[in-house]
């Protein structure tokens, strides 16, 4: 997910004005009830990372995840689009698909998860977020003790999609490839998994 990162003075640009950070950062309080904030802002270590346009990939690989993950879907589970998890008091990532504890899933009103109710993150990679999508946020992640990651890339040389699996190691609380997926992605866990991911799948989208 691609974006901004706001850290110091307000910038007044075509009309908008953004607040002055607090001298020890934000909280995630303030990611819930600051006025005017862009959609989809998230918080990392107390400052506010604003999102930019992504590309038609990006929207076209959540879409295809999604569906495969909500056909084999247990009803204990929740699979959720875009939800900010709350961490700690200074971070509320909002992976691009999460699953989560149905239990979790209190009201159409809801706006975050706890990371301890969830299961999966999953964050499709973006030229603008490299860095925070393949270091940052997962090391946030296994931090927090959210046992599953995925991170899905688009390959140089065709456009085609591939899945990275990662599994969490409770000891050191770190993250351990268990897979690399290229046509189908097919796991056990956090559940039976089976999802067509080819070039063909995501075009038919």
């Amino acid at each position: 997910m691609g974006g901004i990162t706001m850290t110091a003075e307000p910038i007044a640009e075509s009309g908008c004005h953004w607040p002055v950070p607090p001298q020890d950062g934000y909280t995630v309080d303030d990611l819930f009830t600051l006025p005017g904030l862009p959609p989809h802002t998230e918080m990392l270590d107390g400052s506010l990372v604003f999102v930019s346009p992504q590309r038609r990939f990006h929207a076209k690989m959540i879409e295809l995840l999604m569906n495969g993950l909500r056909s084999t879907l247990p009803e204990a589970l929740t699979v959720e689009r875009e939800m900010t998890v709350v961490i700690d008091r200074r971070n509320g990532p909002e992976p691009d698909l999460s699953v989560t504890l149905a239990e979790a899933a209190t009201s159409l009103d809801q706006t975050h998860f706890q990371a301890s109710d969830v299961r999966l993150a999953v964050e499709v990679v973006s030229p603008e977020s490299e860095s925070r999508d393949r270091d940052t946020k997962p090391r946030k992640y296994a931090a927090a003790g959210i046992p599953h990651f995925w991170l899905v890339e688009m390959t140089d040389s065709n456009a085609h999609p591939v899945v990275r699996v990662y599994e969490l190691d409770p000891l050191s609380r770190t993250y351990a490839l268990t897979g690399i997926h290229h046509d189908q992605l097919k796991v056990r866990v956090p559940y039976d998994i089976a999802i067509d991911i080819s070039l063909d799948a995501l075009k038919e989208l």
